[in-house]
């Protein structure tokens, strides 16, 4: 019988301690780490749009997956749609992706902290006014390198979530 590929992903890493110890490996080779992160509830070419251009800008990109309590904080209880190992398999599908690690706060401080990524990307609909006090002073402290990149409009997983609910009201699905 094959193992479960949900819970055998091998870009998912299993703690925090092991996401930092790969992050001395990378610094002590010399390597760049790219830092990202979000919900990700339903993938879209938004999303993915974003993480290649993400990827470009160092060697390695990460995601600080939100995990499912921390997406009920911020989205509401009827979010996630998808729970933690599906949306770290998908996400972990992507070629782009070198690392997910989950974390179950709303806000990702604590990880910035304890990893000092050489650059943090967000999507172009944020900005350094809008990124999260906590986390913008901890990128700050780690010396981070903060990027705003191209936002493709038209793409978002709430909006992805109402067309589906309306075509389920009109019969369409």
């Amino acid at each position: 019988m094959n193992p479960n590929p949900l819970k055998n992903n091998p870009k998912l890493f299993p703690s925090l301690a092991s996401a930092v110890e790969r992050r001395a490996a990378l610094k002590a080779q010399g390597k760049k780490l790219v830092l990202t992160n979000g919900c990700f509830d339903l993938l879209h070419c938004g999303h993915v749009s974003y993480l290649q251009e993400a990827a470009k800008l160092g060697d390695e990109l990460w995601i600080g997956l939100n995990a499912a309590e921390s997406v009920r904080a911020l989205k509401g209880p009827t979010r996630p749609v998808q729970g933690d190992d599906e949306r770290a398999f998908t996400l972990a599908a992507l070629e782009c992706v070198a690392g997910i690690f989950l974390f179950r706060t709303p806000r990702l401080d604590a990880e910035i902290r304890a990893l000092a990524p050489d650059v943090y990307a967000k999507a172009g609909d944020y900005t350094l006014e809008t990124l999260d006090a906590s986390e913008r002073a901890a990128l700050l402290d780690a010396g981070t390198e903060i990027r705003f990149l191209p936002f493709l409009p038209g793409f978002s997983t709430t909006s992805l979530i109402a067309k589906i609910a309306a075509a389920a009201r009109a019969g369409t699905l």
